[in-house]
């Protein structure tokens, strides 16, 4: 099938308002669901490209891709980007299987680079680790309980990741723990207790609101312009409230991609050393820029309790925390607390980030990480250059402000029925005004061919608004 048949077009037809109620992506999607039982079309036979059919049938992008994703999820075809859709085999003997269509674009984690070179070095490091174990006659030797935060091995590679992002030599102020989340939440419970206050950016990571909701922490936002968190109301709240902490994400802020610039960290550094305020420093991305200005923690070492890990530099999966504490006694402090709620972190885990960052695998990883996230922002630029959007051509999310009449809750509605995922903007708000924007994460989609496919979905619903939108479908 080449080209859709006439009976389509003429069911189509009777479908134009006035004539029925069905939208015409389900109709679309009933029409393959007829022409497979009758026979029309074959099992493996392709269907037309989104676009040429959208030329045919005199429908938008949105419409059609609509109408793919719905009969993917009923199981009648097999769609990927770059090979196009086909129709499903179906066995006499297995029910058809639900398939999930679309792109997970919600949660903010790296792209996977598709390096052959790059793949064979992941699988020695988790060959050698298991090798190494059981060369040592001690095959339970992951599997004890590990010296807290971390062996000396394992805050050395702390040390050697972070080098020459920031200048740390004493072992006795660093930590190894289970994750970055985990970590902000013993640091937040640290410095403020139930009722106490937290300053934040007005645009946060959620993470940080569901921590302060669990603990009873209120978090009083600071308005972003495009230097960083105002610092006149940053010192006027630490002169007029008892602020317990400053929390920040100043590397391509999550999620506006913002960062901080180094004047107004070195400004916000100054106030909090006036005014003793701790800061709690969230450095997730902060190797993902290769021109990052200085951490917080270089202005202000003695107050920040500096963060950062491996999961949004290297993968998702690897729960693996570096806090660099303000001196010995406060690294004490923080792990004795740590302990009470973790009692560690997973030794199978630490080891294994141990051994990439001293076989370099860690920063072939980084650097393979920046230039996949690099692809995709050429295409994000391409597919949304009609739209106002921000991010960093090395980092992996976009924040994509949108355009009358559209809210950042009913676009990633429409974008969800279409099986593609972004979070809206009053997720991340702390100040109660969140601007009409969604952040998408381009690290979710598989392949470069569908971030494409989930870019053109996200465009093409851009140019139609509701009223349009409504009429079309």
């Amino acid at each position: 099938m080449s080209k859709p048949t006439d009976h389509w077009l003429r069911r189509l037809h009777e479908a134009q308002p006035g004539n029925t109620r069905k939208p015409a992506y389900l109709l679309i999607a009933d029409l393959i669901a007829e022409d497979i039982r009758s026979g029309r079309l074959a099992a493996r036979d392709r269907l037309p490209p989104l676009r040429s059919l959208c030329e045919d049938l005199k429908l938008n992008y949105t419409t059609v891709a609509r109408a793919y994703a719905e009969a993917q999820k009923r199981g009648l075809i097999d769609s990927a980007a770059g090979r196009g859709s086909f129709v499903r085999p179906v066995s006499p003997a297995q029910p058809l299987r639900i398939a999930s269509a679309g792109a997970e674009m919600t949660m903010n984690m790296p792209p996977e680079p598709q390096d052959p070179a790059l793949l064979g070095r992941l699988r020695d490091g988790y060959a050698a680790l298991f090798q190494h174990a059981g060369e040592t006659d001690d095959a339970y030797a992951l599997l004890r309980y590990q010296e807290f935060g971390g062996s000396s091995a394992d805050r050395q590679a702390a040390l050697d990741w972070l080098q020459p992002h920031l200048e740390v030599s004493a072992l006795e102020r660093v930590l190894v723990g289970p994750g970055i989340q985990s970590t902000l939440t013993t640091l937040m419970g640290l410095l403020a207790r139930p009722g106490e206050t937290i300053c934040v950016e007005s645009l946060t990571y959620p993470g940080v609101k569901a921590i302060a909701a669990h603990l009873g922490i209120r978090l009083q936002p600071l308005a972003l312009d495009d230097e960083g968190p105002d610092a006149d109301a940053f010192e006027h709240h630490c002169r007029t409230q008892q602020i317990k902490a400053l929390y920040c994400n100043p590397t391509l802020l999550n999620p506006t991609t913002g960062t901080i610039s180094a004047a107004r960290r070195e400004l916000l550094a100054d106030i909090c050393l006036r005014y003793s305020v701790p800061i709690i420093e969230d450095d997730a991305y902060g190797l993902l820029p290769s021109d990052a200005p200085p951490p917080l923690a270089s202005y202000a070492p003695d107050l920040t309790y500096y963060v950062t890990g491996l999961s949004k530099h290297l993968g998702a999966g690897l729960r693996v925390a570096y806090v660099i504490a303000p001196d010995a006694r406060k690294t004490q402090r923080l792990a004795a607390t740590l302990r009470a709620t973790s009692v560690m972190a997973s030794p199978i885990t630490t080891a294994l980030a141990t051994r990439w960052v001293q076989d370099g695998t860690a920063l072939a990883m980084l650097q393979a990480t920046r230039r996949e996230s690099a692809a995709r922002q050429e295409l994000a630029a391409q597919r949304l250059s009609r739209a106002s959007w921000k991010a960093h051509s090395e980092g992996f999310h976009v924040w994509l402000e949108l355009p009358e009449p559209w809210s950042g809750v009913e676009f990633a509605s429409h974008l969800r029925a279409m099986g593609v995922g972004v979070v809206a903007s009053p997720a991340f708000c702390t100040d109660g005004a969140p601007p009409e924007a969604v952040r998408i994460c381009l690290g979710g989609p598989g392949t470069l061919d569908d971030c494409a496919h989930a870019l053109d979905l996200i465009a093409d619903t851009l140019e139609h608004p509701p009223s349009l939108h409504a009429k079309v479908m």
